[in-house]
């Protein structure tokens, strides 16, 4: 059995607890979550794994996009395999018009075991709507570009005197 944390990602604390079988697919946690926070779990969802920071990982979806056929989805994913440990971590994307976002996390795990989820902590209340999302533009090359000024700048110093020449000339 897990116990698994999952908090809504507002500014006002909305927690909720769930006893889940380990055993269990990543299809039926997501169901498991939607329905513990009042959701019908109808819409587009993925799951993202997530380092000890939360910072997000490779996605999980509802449903497999591969064309072969061969990618992951969330029925072919067992909750074990992809959280073996305590403290393990997933960020959780439910309705991709919304955005509802989560951090779900393994809090406990032990061998008890459990036929049905089960909600065991309900702490705050579901917003009527999903909180807006800032994303930030991130400038991956930004200390590549530093890096390849200060290393090359010299050379390229040498093609300014390019512009002395008069190729008409040639």
């Amino acid at each position: 059995m897990y116990k698994v944390r999952v908090i809504l990602d507002t500014q006002e604390d909305v927690i909720r607890t769930v006893l889940v079988d380990e055993k269990q697919s990543l299809e039926q946690l997501h169901y498991t979550i939607a329905k513990a926070f009042g959701f019908d779990g109808q819409e587009m969802a993925s799951f993202y794994l997530a380092d000890s920071e939360w910072n997000q990982g490779e996605e999980i979806p509802l449903f497999n996009m591969a064309e072969a056929g061969e990618g992951l989805s969330m029925a072919t994913s067992m909750l074990n395999e992809t959280l073996p440990n305590q403290n393990d971590k997933l960020i959780y994307v439910y309705d991709f018009l919304n955005m509802w976002t989560f951090y779900v996390e393994v809090i406990e795990q032990s061998d008890e075991e459990i036929t049905e989820p089960k909600t065991i902590l309900s702490f705050g209340e579901v917003p009527e709507e999903a909180p807006e999302k800032e994303f930030e533009n991130k400038n991956l090359f930004e200390d590549f570009d530093d890096e390849f000024d200060d290393e090359f700048k010299d050379e390229f110093d040498d093609f300014e005197r390019l512009d002395d020449f008069d190729f008409d000339n040639f």
